[in-house]
């Protein structure tokens, strides 16, 4: 599913297979509101200040989310290929975000505007269920990183990570994959370090 052969029907069909069932009509329909759009390296996908106002399955790349604190970079959440991404509070609130997503590699993004999506959703109770389970896996992604950093030590993240975002671990550049761990490149290549020897 990684590559730029791809067409909206196949991008609606891994949706249907990874969310929800869905009639070939479903699939019409589902497949009628996805945008796709590609994105060079470093390309800016959503930029601060602008208002959130789709949901992005990522067809091919590599996504980074972040944000400036006190004039540092800060990664909150990466992407790789059949992964969703998205800054919900802006896509809800309707409001502008201080969010940033920028692709890190030369990316291919599905859109699907949350608008037209809940119009779909209220004919539909399979993309009533493929929407509520975006949201959910969202969240839930959320909590696993917020719990990640509160309670686990830095080669317990790093572990974690390893398993949950293989991907990651072998494409992204290590000072974002440091940052969004919470961690100083320093400490990182240390745990890397002793991982490897662990094995």
């Amino acid at each position: 599913m990684a590559n730029l052969a791809l067409t909206t029907r196949d991008v609606a069909r891994e949706l249907a297979r990874r969310y929800s069932t869905m009639t070939h009509d479903e699939l019409d329909v589902l497949e009628s509101i996805l945008r796709p759009m590609k994105f060079a390296k470093n390309e800016k996908i959503l930029n601060e200040g602008e208002t959130c106002e789709n949901i992005y399955w990522v067809a091919k790349g590599l996504v980074r989310q972040f944000y400036y604190k006190n004039g540092k970079e800060l990664t909150e959440h990466m992407a790789v290929e059949n992964s969703i991404i998205m800054c919900i509070e802006s896509l809800f609130k309707e409001e502008p975000t201080r969010l940033q997503i920028m692709a890190l590699e030369p990316t291919v993004v599905y859109a699907m505007p949350r608008k037209l999506l809940e119009q779909v959703a209220m004919k539909s109770v399979n993309i009533q269920i493929l929407y509520r389970k975006i949201l959910e896996e969202s969240l839930i992604d959320s909590q696993i990183y917020a719990d990640m950093l509160r309670f686990e030590t830095a080669q317990d993240r790093y572990a974690k990570f390893v398993k949950l975002q293989p991907q990651l671990v072998l494409r992204a550049p290590l000072v974002y994959i440091a940052n969004l761990l919470q961690m100083t490149p320093e400490t990182l290549s240390r745990v890397r370090t002793s991982a490897l020897l662990d094995r």
